[in-house]
């Protein structure tokens, strides 16, 4: 049964203020996972945005113990908090790191990939604002294709963004995840699954980014929601090998109806430069993908 909003806990695990941007979407995302993640939790945290939304002891936003440690040691450190936990004989405690896309794609990628081989017992969240935000507005390795950062061409970024859930299924963990923090139920829901397994837990969320983005604070939620709505990005989650697409990405699949890619493009001003060639050129990519999703689902439908 899905979480409807009055099904959500009521005890806030993020106090009210914090230093975020206006419109930052990652405090949606971060209020909502944490009530799934419960009171028993231990956040491991590298130098992101979220290390200033949630500040420093003794002030910190953020009621759960944190950890704040260094860009490429997420997941060892998340490994190193199990064990420290297994010595003292603590039980039913959840491990949990959130990392931006650059402590995530990039900069953490290795200890990542590691911990998934090993087989450690914890959830890893990356948070995708596309950048990194934090230090300027550098590009990542999840940057999009064509969007302007403080350190690209005139044109934007010349190459397509990782795929890093698709790196992550390719480890063999058996849960993976891809919500937005414009839709936080799914969000949460698909943090809750993802405790009731064993190993690495993988969840990517697309979260927008006002100034980074080039878009007005109160559009968050609606930019957010234009990426699923258009096809760009998708909403699914990976049990042991099994896709599935989940939410709204789900209701496209029925209705069979996306919205155009230029009407989330051209809500952020890191595309202005694009090209009605390029942008089509992006279209075609979407509505071939899509089509190819909408007859598979014909064909399950069609079966049962």
């Amino acid at each position: 049964m899905k979480t409807t909003i009055l099904d959500l806990p009521e005890e806030e695990l993020l106090n009210p203020g914090n230093r975020a941007c206006a419109g930052c979407a990652l405090g949606i995302a971060y209020r909502v996972g944490l009530k799934a993640l419960g009171r028993d939790t231990l956040l491991v945290v590298p130098p992101s945005c979220l290390t200033v939304l949630q500040g420093l002891f003794p002030i910190a936003a953020t009621k759960l113990p944190s950890l704040n440690v260094t860009f490429a040691s997420t997941a060892s450190a998340a490994t190193g908090l199990l064990a420290a936990l297994k010595v003292t004989g603590r039980t039913g405690v959840n491990v949990a790191a959130w990392a931006g896309d650059g402590g995530t794609s990039d900069i953490g990628l290795q200890a990542l990939s590691a911990a998934c081989e090993r087989g450690d017992n914890f959830l890893f969240v990356c948070y995708d604002n596309e950048g990194y935000m934090n230090t300027g507005v550098q590009r990542s390795g999840t940057t999009p294709q064509w969007a302007i950062t403080a350190n690209t061409p005139f044109k934007g970024k010349m190459q397509p963004n990782k795929d890093v859930p698709a790196i992550m299924a390719a480890h063999g963990i058996d849960y993976v995840a891809a919500t937005s923090a414009a839709y936080p139920l799914d969000l949460y829901d698909k943090v809750k699954k993802a405790l009731s397994y064993g190993g690495v837990k993988y969840i990517h969320i697309h979260t927008p980014c006002p100034p980074g983005w080039g878009f007005e604070p109160r559009y968050a939620v609606k930019v957010g929601k234009l990426a699923v709505e258009t096809g760009l990005y998708e909403l699914y989650e990976i049990e042991k090998s099994q896709l599935r697409h989940t939410g709204a990405s789900l209701k496209l699949m029925e209705k069979r109806r996306l919205l155009p890619v230029k009407d989330y493009l051209r809500a952020q001003s890191r595309f202005r430069t694009m090209s009605d060639a390029e942008m089509e050129k992006i279209q075609d990519l979407v509505t071939r993908k899509w089509e190819g999703y909408f007859e598979s689902f014909d064909e399950i439908e069609g079966g049962e």
